[in-house]
């Protein structure tokens, strides 16, 4: 890890659930998704997509099923093997990086970064010099996709043992989790949470043109207006040409 960075916590998080992570609920509306997404962004068989924090390749790997071509990238080794197992015969690869370290150039016709996979488990790291990096992935004309989780969800809806610190807009819980043999262990979980205006901030200081912040869900995706009673928020903004 470079001097500064967070701690990569969530990188044993991954490696004690291996195949268990895709037993969440939020991990089953991929397809729907994945419809949504190939609209939106305007995709065209053949383009040229990058899963920025892919995990366990879900969405990549179901973009490569509908005929593009996906190069998916996550820090966790544990989730980039499960992808690669599961990519055999499908047009995607996969390359275990930290997202801050991303250093495509123009190679993209789209980027995704979903479900806090790239952006929204640093600890409040997140800036615009992390989504330029994003932005310099794409051709001109490129669009990004990027889930945030809602600071107003987080702060109307907050748990019992869930502390949000409003100064870095990080939340904290507790979590027990369980394994794919049944085995449970408490682990810490921050998750950076957002407001539409600091998401439409960041994407124009990093030179993307917003194109739109929607609420959304997991397995829910779609043009509604950000809501308070909505847990995450889509950005989509576009390289200008």
């Amino acid at each position: 890890m470079t001097a500064g960075r967070t701690d990569g916590w969530f990188d044993p998080l991954a490696r004690f659930l291996g195949t268990a992570y895709l037993r969440n609920a939020f991990t089953k509306g991929t397809e729907q998704e994945v419809t949504f997404l190939i609209d939106v962004l305007g995709l065209a068989q053949g383009d040229r997509v990058l899963d920025i924090g892919c995990g366990p390749g879900r969405h990549a790997l179901a973009l490569a099923r509908r005929g593009f071509e996906v190069v998916g990238v996550d820090r966790s080794e544990e989730f980039v093997g499960l992808a690669r197992e599961a990519a055999t015969g499908l047009p995607v690869t996969f390359e275990v990086l930290d997202v801050r370290d991303l250093a495509y150039e123009a190679e993209f016709d789209a980027a995704i970064c979903l479900c806090q996979g790239g952006f929204g488990l640093l600890r409040g790291e997140e800036d615009p010099a992390l989504i330029r990096r994003f932005a310099a992935a794409l051709r001109p004309g490129g669009r990004l996709a990027l889930s945030a989780f809602s600071a107003y969800f987080a702060a109307r809806h907050l748990e019992e043992g869930e502390v949000l610190d409003a100064g870095s807009g990080v939340l904290h819980e507790r979590a027990t989790l369980r394994d794919a043999a049944g085995s449970e262990e408490e682990f810490d979980v921050w998750t950076t949470v957002f407001t539409p205006r600091e998401l439409v901030l960041i994407a124009e200081a990093a030179g993307l043109e917003v194109e739109g912040v929607y609420g959304v869900a997991p397995g829910r995706y779609g043009a509604a207006p950000p809501s308070m009673d909505v847990p995450e928020h889509l950005l989509v903004a576009r390289l200008p040409s």
